[in-house]
């Protein structure tokens, strides 16, 4: 059953939140995330091969982990945005944001009337039946995020445009395919892609939409911070696990 979006609530009240993109499809894995202290993850159905009874089940893990899960879609595609949504997650992020169409498309199916063209339906989402469906078709439409992932440029340009649509809840930045649209591919901390991320943040901090940073290098998350962003994505559990593994090894071996 849909309960208080913790994140919606922390970007409200301006308290720092840090989230962990899950590129590993296990339950198991998103309850370690949540016990780990992460504030929100971020579940992949754009890259990753996820079935949907998997994701119901790490959206419940993270239920019971108190981790507010959102969910990756493969793009502005209704019928996805529909399908994670009814699964139980706390809200969607939706890929490749090009347009003030892009924008309304994903607010509007993920929203019920009147602010919205969301599918009803029940289930899971509603505790099969004890909460009221009009109940439910409320709080979600309270609850529920909108998160926009701009990561081509013609997204950068359109910006405000996309910033104006109303119900849009969070812009999430996706340096590494920018460096593409850029024609510098795998080099997200270039001069380019590194202006068009603070002209993003900007627009945000201009029509007070919240904007969540990827820090990728030493002194990035400070510097965010001193910008007045309080969201960051801090890599994912892939990259975090393969790491941790690979100390693990090198420190039996030197001990």
């Amino acid at each position: 059953m849909l309960r208080t979006n913790r994140l919606r609530q922390a970007l409200a009240d301006g308290v720092p939140v840090y989230g962990l993109l899950n590129s590993m499809p296990s339950a198991l894995m998103v309850e370690m995330i949540g016990y780990a202290g992460y504030d929100f993850v971020l579940l992949d159905m754009e890259h990753v091969c996820l079935n949907p009874e998997t994701l119901e089940h790490m959206v419940r893990a993270a239920e019971g982990a108190g981790l507010t899960a959102l969910v990756r879609v493969p793009g502005p595609d209704v019928g996805a945005i529909l399908r994670a949504l009814d699964c139980g997650a706390m809200g969607v992020v939706v890929p490749h944001v090009r347009s003030r169409a892009d924008a309304e498309l994903a607010v509007s199916a993920s929203r019920y009337h009147p602010l919205g063209a969301r599918g009803i339906s029940g289930g899971r989402t509603t505790g099969f039946g004890t909460m009221p469906l009009a109940a439910y078709l409320e709080q979600a439409n309270r609850e529920v995020m909108v998160v926009a992932m701009v990561e081509d440029g013609e997204g950068v340009d359109n910006i405000d445009e996309i910033l104006s649509v109303p119900g849009l809840d969070m812009v999430l930045e996706g340096a590494v395919d920018l460096s593409q649209s850029y024609g510098v591919p795998g080099q997200p901390l270039h001069a380019l892609v590194q202006r068009a991320l603070g002209r993003v943040a900007e627009a945000c901090r201009e029509h007070r939409v919240p904007f969540c940073a990827i820090p990728r290098a030493p002194g990035q998350h400070a510097a965010w911070r001193e910008q007045g962003v309080r969201a960051f994505l801090l890599g994912d559990d892939r990259g975090v696990a393969f790491r941790a593994l690979k100390a693990n090894r090198e420190d039996a071996i030197r001990s």
